[in-house]
């Protein structure tokens, strides 16, 4: 390959097509696969580079290995697999249903993912497996199989990173621990928030570097260290309070 060549896994969110575009201006010739793909097609046309786009079927992991490779025949290998894939929600009477649907695509189908772009990668001689996650998995919380599925991301690729140097292989790993956007969004926080541009900016000059871990935007190590230090009662009581309850709890007291 003399053309830098990713794979985006995962293309249908936002900050998946502006990584891609701002990949694309950089000369990189990107497979996006994406669970709605024709909803990107006059996205494709728009860049500058060419992209060729692929279905994903998320929730059936043995489906995705194969789409994997077949991928990656396609295009001739890459230098790149970005993973940006994952499914949250929140219910306090915690149904199975959805904890079983997180768990099938945030374990079972980034793992599958995960394990065949390093095996292709150990075939090829090279390569970089980059993965969206999030400070979610430092520590339990309210949507319990998100936060714990983020924990299984980080140790599985915590071991392939420990693979490679074994092997002595050339394959970088980088987990991009992003913030609690969602949370932030919710919150209208300007403060916490970064435009999509920015975030995607952060992220491929993290990739660029080789990074094995970094926090995205930067302002969140502050929130990822403090996270980790918090005793449990301080941590659980904000964890689970919505910031309109803490303010409602907050005036009474004051009666």
């Amino acid at each position: 390959m003399t053309q830098a060549t990713a794979i985006i896994v995962g293309a249908n969110s936002l900050l998946s097509r502006e990584i891609a575009k701002q990949l694309s201006e950089q000369g990189v010739e990107l497979a996006l696969l994406a669970q709605d793909p024709d909803s990107l097609k006059n996205f494709c046309d728009s860049l500058p580079n060419p992209v060729h786009l692929f279905p994903l079927n998320i929730s059936e992991p043995s489906a995705i290995i194969s789409t994997i490779e077949s991928v990656w025949q396609s295009i001739g290998g890459a230098h790149l697999v970005l993973v940006n894939t994952g499914q949250n929600s929140y219910n306090s009477a915690l149904p199975w249903l959805p904890e079983q649907d997180i768990i099938t695509v945030n374990v079972q189908g980034f793992a599958a993912i995960c394990n065949t772009s390093f095996r292709l990668f150990k075939e090829q001689g090279y390569g970089q497996l980059a993965a969206i996650n999030s400070i979610a998995g430092l520590r339990g919380g309210p949507s319990v199989a998100y936060h714990a599925s983020k924990a299984f991301a980080s140790n599985y690729l915590d071991g392939l990173s420990m693979h490679a140097q074994r092997l002595k292989l050339p394959i970088t790993i980088t987990d991009l621990q992003l913030g609690l956007l969602d949370k932030a969004a919710m919150q209208k926080s300007r403060i916490w928030l970064s435009p999509p541009s920015e975030v995607a900016r952060q992220i491929i000059k993290a990739m660029k570097a080789g990074k094995r871990r970094v926090y995205v935007t930067k302002r969140w190590r502050l929130v990822a260290w403090l996270t980790k230090l918090l005793p449990e009662f301080v941590y659980n009581t904000r964890h689970w309070r919505t910031k309109a309850e803490r303010l409602a709890a907050k005036a009474e007291g004051k009666k």
